[in-house]
């Protein structure tokens, strides 16, 4: 069967927009896919002569009018474009030109810029065909999604998200005529920041095995830490050494290298190993309580200033210039080991409870999607991609989230009071463990009556040790037959 078109379009939730003559009553359109069976829904809107025409000034498409709202996604950010609108005109009539030139029509038109985000984990046709007609008209748009811009005629007709993958997110733009008081939408377009038909890392793999080992690692190891960080000081200081080293080897690595992600990943946890063991060593030999109000004062201000760029202010425009929001997003994290200096058990006792319970809401992350993770996730973004600082940083909040955010609430609360009441009878912190070390040195050599000081060298114990293990693979020699001596 031959048929006859005057306008086509090829893609994922295309716009074809046509014109009717004014004797025309009826109008027919074709689709066609490559595959046998598909699913499809058409969403048909009317157009009046005063309502705008949505991508009526196309200049980078084929088509004369592109409706259409194209994305494009990768790891960090979604960009949204769409073709500028024309406003209004009669059938029969010619459009209105669109040079953009001064005191022409089109300059009067604005664009307001909406986001809905599908129910988390929920990938099916059925949801996203519902969530689309929820997109669809201007009424429903407002009704439904989230204002995130507005631009003007002159502005560049695109904007950047910060993407997340696996999650459904749906764009449209409502294009209004102030003059005219009319307003008209694009066609919606949606996206999951994922493949589907990819083998690996497609939409229901997208957990790696190296991270979810990694994560749930770090997030026992926090639980941990959030009840008993400051009685186990060792054990908090190689934690806290672990984060800041790994999170900067991370970063580094993955700016500087072509490595896999695996090994990256390996490679940071290795460093980050290094960097902790290292900073207990430090602490061993120098007993210093400034060191370990400084490290963990350090680690909950990075925390806490990224939970301050985690709300719309990280949206605010000044921040999109890389020098402004990284000196103001190390000033916050410094001045809470600066406020807190004074008192560096409390500071010390807050750092576990606030870091160790957040790595647990990481583990969690791995199993249940939650938008907590990106709290951490956004600024680990924002240092590896230069063009994330333009990015709005959006996230849904749904039932999944609010759940773990009284769970976080729960850890973080009962960690640090259990703490507080644990330690109140205790010494702000442990004795100093070299001058320990050394004494009961000094005392063992001095002290003939402390059973210690009888106690052979290491090396002549570890001798020992072996010759009474070869002793239990030696056969025994026979002595021969024995008679007993009678007296």
């Amino acid at each position: 069967m031959q048929i006859t078109t005057t306008e086509t379009s090829t893609g994922q939730d295309p716009a074809l927009l046509q014109n009717l003559k004014p004797e025309e009553t009826a109008l027919m359109w074709h689709l066609q896919t490559p595959m046998e069976n598909a699913s499809a829904m058409s969403v048909i809107l009317s157009y009046k002569a005063r309502d705008p025409v949505p991508g009526g000034c196309s200049m980078a498409s084929d088509l004369t009018v592109d409706a259409s709202v194209h994305l494009q996604y990768n790891l960090y950010e979604a960009t949204i474009s769409f073709a500028p609108a024309n406003v209004g005109y009669a059938r029969g009539t010619v459009p209105p030109l669109c040079d953009f030139a001064e005191e022409e029509p089109t300059l009067r038109l604005q664009y307001d810029v909406y986001q809905y985000f599908l129910p988390e984990a929920d990938l099916t046709e059925k949801l996203l065909f519902a969530s689309l007609q929820k997109m669809a008209t201007v009424d429903q748009v407002e009704a439904n999604g989230v204002k995130l811009c507005s631009l003007g005629a002159r502005d560049k007709t695109s904007v950047t998200v910060s993407s997340i993958p696996g999650q459904g997110v749906i764009y449209n733009v409502i294009v209004k005529d102030p003059e005219m008081n009319t307003s008209a939408a694009y066609t919606p377009a949606h996206t999951y920041c994922c493949s589907f038909t990819d083998k690996l890392d497609n939409c229901y793999t997208l957990k790696r095995t190296s991270t979810r080992i990694f994560l749930v690692s770090v997030g026992l190891v926090g639980l941990f830490i959030c009840f008993f960080g400051h009685r186990y000081l060792k054990t908090e200081l190689f934690f806290f050494g672990f984060l800041l080293v790994g999170f900067v080897s991370f970063v580094l690595l993955t700016q500087r290298s072509a490595l896999h992600y695996d090994v990256i990943l390996g490679l940071a946890a290795v460093l980050g190993s290094v960097g902790g063991s290292l900073l207990v060593m430090c602490w061993w030999r120098s007993g210093s309580v400034v060191l370990c109000a400084l490290v963990a004062g350090l680690l909950l201000g990075l925390l806490l200033s990224s939970l301050i760029f985690f709300t719309p202010l990280a949206n605010v425009k000044v921040f999109d210039d890389d020098a402004v929001f990284w000196v103001t997003f190390s000033s916050v994290a410094l001045l809470v080991p600066l406020i807190f200096f004074s008192c560096p058990r409390p500071l010390n006792i807050l750092a576990c409870g606030f870091v160790g319970s957040y790595t647990v809401i990481l583990a969690i992350h791995n199993f249940v999607f939650t938008s907590l993770a990106y709290i951490t996730l956004n600024i680990v973004k924002r240092a590896l991609h230069g063009n994330f600082k333009a990015a709005f940083t959006n996230v849904p909040f749904q039932t999944n989230d609010y759940i773990l955010i009284s769970v976080w609430v729960v850890l973080l609360v009962s960690g640090i009071v259990f703490q507080f009441h644990r330690e109140k009878e205790q010494p702000r912190f442990p004795p100093h463990p070299y001058k320990t070390w050394k004494r009961d040195q000094e005392r063992r050599q001095t002290n003939v009556l402390d059973p210690s000081h009888h106690v052979p060298p290491i090396r002549d114990r570890v001798k020992s040790a072996l010759t009474d293990v070869k002793h239990l693979f030696t056969k025994q020699q026979s002595a021969g037959e024995q008679t007993p001596l009678l007296l």
